[in-house]
């Protein structure tokens, strides 16, 4: 049992270690930009620098809650400015940002456990703390 700790992690920060390269692109910041998000240029490789750590920090379980609150930090601005629904008209795509505002609330919801509780059994933290 103590081997669905490392793979829940993994599991959870996949979604921010795959989606951080395209924070350095122009194609993302153009994106944002068309969104609203003010200084998108250095925001948004910022918040890819973000997902990118707190992931790689969170699946490694690593200074895992350190890496909770850096995916917390980031998944705050980035669901509202990027999934805002509510300034949209098209039902379509309401639908779509709905359901990515609610599946970034439930990643925020799992940031949140593990900045309390840590990155659990068969994880760099746990070999390091003292017994």
């Amino acid at each position: 049992m103590k081997f669905l700790f490392p793979l829940g992690r993994v599991l959870f920060s996949l979604i921010f270690i795959a989606a951080a390269p395209r924070h350095f692109t122009h194609e993302g910041i153009q994106h944002a930009v068309a969104l609203g998000v003010p200084a998108a240029a250095v925001l948004v490789p910022i918040s890819g620098m973000m997902a990118l750590v707190g992931g790689l920090s969170v699946a490694i379980g690593y200074r895992a809650r350190w890496g909770a609150w850096a995916l917390i930090a980031f998944l705050i601005p980035v669901t509202w400015w990027m999934h805002g629904y509510w300034r949209l008209s098209d039902p379509a795509a309401v639908h779509v940002q709905q359901a990515m505002f609610a599946k970034n609330l439930s990643m925020l919801g799992g940031a949140l456990l593990i900045s309390q509780f840590g990155a659990g059994a068969v994880s760099i933290d746990e070999r390091r703390s003292p017994k």
